[in-house]
């Protein structure tokens, strides 16, 4: 089964959308597994391949990256600030990740919007044979 591992702070509004869609990406995409994911030391056991949606601050409409290369370090305001690039570095020069695939979400903008976005984004992954 195909799985996205999916990011969000339910309490921090800018940080929310991911969670919030969860349950409309579930019906529309039964086939895949969507798994709310908070531990990012976990992530070494996600699999050698794995696939996030997250907010991504300062997009405009969803964007999916291939490999944590184009983001640039984040300023620490707290610990899922710290945690996920760094690790992810982390586990790509340890070769416990060998590919990383994010759907980046905008932290503010239409809900249903980004839905239609983040759909499309996850059709075209699924048809590329990305979302695993």
């Amino acid at each position: 089964m195909k799985k996205i591992l999916v990011l969000g702070n339910p309490l921090v509004d800018m940080d929310s959308l991911p969670l919030r869609m969860l349950p409309k990406l579930r019906k529309a995409f039964p086939e895949i597994e969507f798994v709310e994911f908070d531990a990012v030391e976990d992530l070494e056991k996600a699999g050698k391949e794995i696939t996030l949606l997250d907010t991504v601050h300062g997009i405009k409409s969803v964007r999916v990256f291939h490999g944590i290369g184009s983001f640039s370090e984040s300023p620490r305001l707290g610990m899922h600030d710290f945690d996920l690039p760094i690790y992810l570095k982390l586990l790509g020069k340890m070769g416990i990740v060998k590919k990383v695939t994010i759907i980046g979400v905008p932290g503010t903008g239409n809900e249903r919007n980004a839905l239609r976005q983040v759909g499309k984004a996850i059709a075209g992954l699924m048809a590329d044979g990305k979302a695993d």
